[in-house]
């Protein structure tokens, strides 16, 4: 299973060059661009990919090797993050072909897979930071990209009114917020999975900051304040944690 999870974190890369060459049709900037939303992030954020594909590998890597062999947590996760990879990489082709519903379906099992080895880690005493990151950072961002699926998706089958998108897209910011919160305590405050998931939001503010659709600018300020509240709640548990680590009795009141 250890190797599985390194030849997952090979495949998805691999996958991205072929994805971005058109071999398994228009490149997935070019689909996203056929149906706008107001949840849309500018295509800079997408850059994230290369840290998430380089810290994925260095993973695989390390947790493969012959002295983590015996490590309980990471033989415990391995099958999750070997599955959180090969989806991530299956989600690519699928969306090049226009199968959106299945790639909703892909990405929210990727989402659930890397977000379980996330849990246990946060769990784990202590956890290493090699493997912390990486998986962190792709499940932050896997969170937010859900969402925004989500919301093409919406669009593409035009499930919801597509000239007056604001209120289903604040009720998708919503759900988006609730869930990122409710993962951040459960993770006692996981400043990686903030930092991929405002790298993300922070884009959104910028595409709808400049976007032409109805109700943009509201959009945008709706996506920085989400980056707030979650600044804000990471400050408190990391602030709480350092209190438990000096006072445990602090953990029961």
């Amino acid at each position: 299973m250890r190797l599985l999870v390194l030849i997952c974190s090979l495949l998805m890369p691999l996958v991205a060059w072929f994805s971005q060459r058109g071999a398994f049709g228009p490149t997935n900037g070019a689909v996203s661009d056929r149906y706008p939303t107001l949840v849309v992030a500018a295509g800079y954020a997408f850059a994230i990919w290369g840290l998430i594909f380089l810290l994925d590998i260095a993973y695989g890597i390390r947790q493969s090797s012959a002295s983590r062999r015996a490590d309980a947590t990471l033989a415990r996760i391995a099958p999750f993050a070997a599955a959180g990879f090969a989806l991530t990489a299956a989600w690519m082709p699928l969306f090049s072909m226009g199968l959106f519903w299945l790639c909703l379906l892909v990405i929210a099992a990727a989402l659930a897979c890397l977000l379980h080895c996330t849990l246990v880690l946060a769990r784990a005493q202590p956890s290493p930071a090699w493997a912390n990151v990486p998986l962190s950072l792709h499940a932050g961002w896997l969170a937010l990209a859900a969402f925004l699926n989500l919301a093409q998706v919406i669009v593409a089958y035009q499930l919801l009114p597509t000239q007056q998108m604001l209120g289903w897209s604040l009720a998708l910011f919503a759900l988006a917020a609730a869930l990122l919160l409710v993962l951040n305590a459960r993770m006692r405050g996981n400043v990686v999975f903030v930092a991929a998931a405002a790298w993300a939001l922070v884009a959104v503010y910028v595409k709808q900051s400049q976007w032409q659709l109805p109700g943009a600018s509201v959009a945008a300020w709706v996506a920085l304040a989400i980056v707030l509240l979650l600044m804000v709640q990471l400050l408190w548990l990391r602030t709480r944690s350092r209190r438990v680590a000096d006072d445990p009795s602090v953990a029961s009141r």
